[in-house]
């Protein structure tokens, strides 16, 4: 176990008895990994933010829950990814797949996706529907099956694929047309 863990379990052990000090610093600890979970379901940092504080609300309230198994930080990202899917139920709006046009060139023009910073990126997943947002983040990024996605957010495995071809076309088309823009600029 590494000095990290220990530090982690130390500051997890007095979260279970309530000591206010360690929560803030497990909070201090893991608020800049988390925040960045959320920002990926967030349309922008505030809402992130809110995220954020309502998973670690809810993490410290289930403390107990967490027996151990797999790691500490493993577990509060698992709850910063429900909560930002609870937001997204609570808030759902109506948006169906066919409200965006299609367009049959998505996959026509390849990308070099080489210059791009990690915020680039986290700006052009953020503009996607919100919808399309939660498929890909919960497929892509955090490993979720069509069927526990469709589970979570209340629609057809069938929708959900469907949901993440579109957020995967439309993200190839940003990111193509953000650095062939940049392209042009070095130029």
């Amino acid at each position: 176990m590494t000095t990290i863990d220990n530090r982690l379990n130390e500051m997890w052990a007095g979260c279970l008895k309530n000591d206010r000090k360690q929560q803030e610093l497990l909070y201090r600890t893991m608020a800049p990994k988390m925040l960045a979970i959320c920002m990926r379901y967030a349309n922008d940092k505030d809402e992130a933010q809110d995220i954020l504080q309502e998973g670690f609300i809810k993490m410290f309230n289930n403390a107990h829950r967490y027996r151990g198994e797999g790691s500490l930080e493993g577990w509060i990202r698992h709850i910063m990814v429900n909560t930002a899917i609870s937001r997204y139920r609570k808030l759902k709006p109506m948006v169906l797949v066919d409200e965006l046009p299609e367009q049959n060139d998505y996959y026509a023009n390849g990308y070099n996706a080489h210059g791009l910073e990690a915020k680039d990126l986290l700006k052009i997943i953020q503009k996607l529907p919100q919808t399309y947002r939660s498929v890909f983040n919960m497929y892509a990024i955090e490993g979720y099956s069509h069927q526990e996605i469709g589970n979570q957010l209340g629609m057809s495995e069938l929708l959900s694929r469907t949901n993440l071809h579109r957020a995967r076309a439309i993200l190839k088309d940003k990111v193509a047309r953000l650095t062939s823009d940049r392209h042009c600029l070095a130029c």
